[in-house]
């Protein structure tokens, strides 16, 4: 035991004089490592009759205990103070500027919706959403298309194989209509809305996808006339693509919801490959384009929701937030606006601070 005391004692001072963490490596390797003399020792244990384990063991194992012990305390002291000398000796210069992180961006088509409902908002319309899980009754019949109406295949609609309570078909709403319907119905008129969202259909190329975005416009007052929606066409038409030139062209059209019905078109030019909004379409170097479709409301679709059409007049109109974006901003491909392409929305995207007002011109980076 006297040998145990005296080597366990030269080690614990061989600890205590290392100063640095390989010099305090090599006597824990030498002491406690798999070939240690500390380990030779507990290995013996194993060989030794029941007396002798009883009379040596607890020796061994203090020994263990106190070289381990020892072993750790060092180590925590020559941690702290190589943190003291830090601490002493480095600074942190506050004033820099921290490292830059990835940062999101807004995509074009929430961008667009935030304008369009900016413009909008100064002309006195609220926004109004309601379900993408619609009814064939707020979807098509109030909307003026009987059972039969070809316009229910012409969409190529997305249905659900389940009813509602009603007994009604249930599927992906076609457009944003159905909001127009339930505004009414449960506000009654005068009415002024706009409803953006996304609407679904079953259709899919370069400037058409299954699933688009849609705001529409609803008017119901007294007195309201064709006039009042083109000026209102013009006017917020003029404020997004910041163009005081914007020609419209009114064309007959037609449409179960509207009676007169009307295809709004306007007058453009191509430059450098991508079409520029601004002047007449007759003029030379320019055409005209279909840009969205309104008319005044059926008086069948305002009695449908509840309101009397003999004292209650309006007009409605409907245009793809996602075109408004394309036409604006200069893309050319609507499918990759969805594919989540990180390097597409960096290119095309907002910042979060670039909140659109008028004052300081909505999408001032066109």
């Amino acid at each position: 035991m006297t040998d145990l005391t005296t080597r366990r004692d030269d080690t614990l001072a061989a600890i205590a004089a290392a100063d640095t963490a390989d010099a305090l490596e090599a006597v824990r390797v030498e002491a406690v490592g798999k070939q240690g003399w500390v380990s030779a020792l507990l290995k013996t244990l194993g060989k030794m009759t029941p007396d002798e384990r009883q009379e040596k063991a607890p020796a061994i194992q203090q020994t263990r205990t106190a070289v381990a012990d020892a072993i750790a305390a060092r180590k925590q002291a020559m941690n702290d103070a190589e943190l003291d000398r830090k601490l002493a000796t480095e600074t942190l210069d506050l004033s820099l500027p921290s490292p830059a992180l990835p940062r999101g961006t807004v995509h074009p088509v929430s961008q667009v919706m935030d304008e369009l409902a900016e413009i909008f908002a100064d002309l006195g319309f609220a926004v109004k959403t309601g379900p993408e899980v619609e009814d064939d009754w707020h979807n098509f019949t109030a909307l003026n298309m009987d059972e039969n109406h070809p316009a229910r295949a012409m969409h190529d609609t997305f249905y659900f194989p389940d009813k509602d309570g009603e007994g009604r078909s249930m599927l992906l709403r076609t457009h944003t209509s159905p909001v127009q319907i339930r505004t009414m119905m449960d506000e009654g008129a005068p009415v002024r809305i706009i409803a953006p969202g996304r609407v679904y259909r079953s259709d899919s190329d370069a400037t058409h996808t299954p699933m688009f975005h849609q705001v529409e416009g609803l008017v119901i007052d007294k007195d309201i006339h064709l006039g009042h929606l083109k000026w209102t066409l013009e006017t917020v038409l003029k404020a997004f693509f910041q163009r005081d030139d914007i020609v419209l062209r009114l064309r007959p059209s037609y449409f179960p919801f509207t009676e007169p019905s009307v295809e709004v078109d306007v007058g453009f030019e191509v430059v450098k490959g991508r079409r520029i909004l601004g002047g007449s379409g007759d003029a030379p170097g320019h055409a005209w384009m279909e840009l969205l479709g309104s008319g005044m409301v059926n008086a069948r679709v305002i009695a449908f929701a509840g309101l009397d059409p003999a004292e209650w007049q309006g007009f409605a109109f409907g245009v793809g937030v996602d075109r408004l974006a394309m036409l604006k901003y200069g893309m050319d491909d609507l499918r990759a606006f969805f594919d989540g392409d990180i390097r597409w929305l960096q290119h095309y995207g907002f910042s979060a601070y670039d909140q659109p007002t008028l004052s300081g011109g909505v999408g001032a980076r066109a």
